[in-house]
């Protein structure tokens, strides 16, 4: 099955392509606006490299979050976009498990993806073996330090507790926030790949409710 994934969710648009049987194709442009116009024409690069068409595209892998309110809102749309006019299976893959897959690639080892929610919050979760081992969570950035110091003692002394994530380095007192965490495109099409449907929509996963209000008062979806 042909895979296409697309992260919009950082400081940068990215699009990759796997074809059973040759070495993906990934392409990655730095750009803190301008997604919306750039995303088409990178698709299409890739599938014009690739010697194929849109409806060739089998699944769709689309990262969802936490990041940039208005990249996930690009990238999620025009997932789905594509996958309702090529056919294409289309599945959400959060930026935690994005993170989390590239730091462990076989899922053998306990990490905590953490976000920075930005207002001395931190939004995280802890992952097992490659699946969450509990909800997300929204803390303060002294609950966050605590909660990690918690997790580190508590673990078995066997497997080192990784940390991954924009809030990563506020673990440390003193920590200063760290840029957006990239994403691992060859993490999210793995992560494609091994999804099992069927899939619901894909729908962006917010760091907090959106700021901004429609007419009457009503939040942005």
């Amino acid at each position: 099955m042909n895979l296409l994934a697309i992260d919009t969710t950082g400081p940068a648009c990215s699009v990759a392509l796997r074809v059973p049987g040759r070495a993906d194709i990934v392409c990655s442009e730095s750009m803190p606006r301008g997604q919306a116009e750039r995303l088409a024409p990178m698709v299409s690069e890739v599938l014009a490299e690739a010697g194929l068409a849109p409806r060739q595209i089998g699944r769709i892998g689309v990262t969802t979050g936490p990041g940039s309110f208005a990249g996930t809102r690009v990238g999620v749309a025009f997932a789905r976009g594509l996958a309702l006019a090529t056919g294409a299976e289309c599945v959400g893959i959060s930026n935690f498990r994005a993170w989390v897959k590239a730091s462990d690639p076989n899922d053998g080892y306990p990490v905590i993806a953490a976000h920075d929610a930005k207002r001395g919050e931190v939004v995280l979760q802890k992952f097992e073996c490659g699946r969450p081992a509990g909800p997300r969570q929204t803390l303060p950035v002294e609950g966050f330090r605590k909660y990690v110091k918690d997790a580190m003692q508590s673990g078995d002394p066997m497997f080192a507790l990784s940390l991954v994530g924009s809030a990563a380095a506020l673990a440390a007192e003193g920590g200063s926030p760290g840029a957006t965490a990239a994403v691992d495109m060859g993490a999210v099409l793995d992560l494609a790949c091994q999804a099992e449907g069927p899939f619901d929509p894909p729908r962006p996963f917010y760091a907090r409710p959106p700021d901004a209000k429609l007419p009457g008062g009503q939040t942005i979806p």
